[in-house]
């Protein structure tokens, strides 16, 4: 089964330009059988999916719950969590990888760097965390090996480095607008379900067929060196908002400990179908 690994959508990132429904529309016409939903910090498009769309259309489709995280000093990390787990923390963009890792992996989560040796401050490789301590890779479940909208140089560097350190790659179109869906895609077993069936996956060492064709007509391809003011502006744009969203962090993470520490010395109860974690 194909499925676009890296989709953003109108419902939940501030520049999709396509909306959930039409991203499957396309994918499906295309011959995918699913996608993972990587909106910027947010649940958004997924959210809509849920409420709006399953059960209800498209049910030969798989769609799937991630998020392209913002960190402080890494780019961004793709995360995926398993279907019963939906940490609010993860739409507060800003917690440094260091962070991020233990967290994802606490609660049976995987991630991975998006576009990993793409452009600065937004790539892990070209970010403050990996010239700081390299071996932070080590920590990760996968790389995103084929990203339509980076160039196949880009491409090849990223699956280099998936095979040096043994670890699963992905491809996604990471398609903002309509004419990029279904340009990247990646190859999982036809038993894959859920996220818990990828995260499995993934765990236990599956390697993925991935690829595409690059799309040629991103943002920067059309403003050449203008682009470098973008990245640059990125850069200022996350850190305030990390900034910004630093107390709301850090009460939530307080909070997800003292329950977390309350499970322990309780009696456990029936859970709910999908635990929406206060952390």
């Amino acid at each position: 089964m194909k499925i676009d690994m890296h989709c953003h959508t109108k419902e939940g990132s501030i520049d999709g330009k396509v909306s959930i429904e039409e991203y499957i529309r396309m994918l499906r016409n295309q011959g995918f059988g699913g996608m993972l939903v990587t909106d910027h910090d947010s649940y958004g498009g997924f959210r809509y999916w849920k409420k709006n769309i399953k059960g209800q259309k498209y049910t030969d489709f798989v769609v799937l719950k991630g998020i392209e995280y913002d960190t402080l000093d890494a780019g961004h990390i793709i995360v995926i969590m398993p279907e019963s787990i939906k940490l609010r923390l993860l739409e507060l963009r800003g917690i440094p990888i260091q962070m991020l890792i233990p967290i994802v992996h606490n609660y049976g989560g995987i991630l991975g760097p998006a576009h990993p040796c793409g452009e600065k401050y937004m790539s892990f490789m070209n970010a403050k965390a990996y010239k700081r301590n390299p071996d932070i890779l080590k920590e990760f479940d996968f790389i995103e090996t084929f990203n339509a909208c980076e160039s196949m140089e880009v491409n090849e560097r990223a699956a280099k480095l998936a095979e040096k350190y043994n670890l699963t790659g992905t491809g996604g179109s990471d398609a903002h607008r309509a004419d990029c869906v279904g340009k990247a895609y990646t190859e999982v077993p036809d038993t894959v379900t859920c996220e818990s069936d990828l995260i499995t996956e993934i765990i236990k060492g599956t390697r993925f067929a991935c690829g595409g064709e690059i799309y040629n007509k991103t943002t920067k391809d059309k403003i050449g060196k203008v682009n470098a003011v973008l990245v640059h502006s990125f850069w200022v744009y996350n850190k305030i908002g990390g900034w910004s969203k630093a107390f709301k962090r850090n009460n939530k993470m307080k909070k997800g400990f003292i329950e977390r520490v309350e499970q322990v010395v309780k009696p456990k109860k029936d859970e709910p179908e999908e635990k929406e974690e206060s952390l």
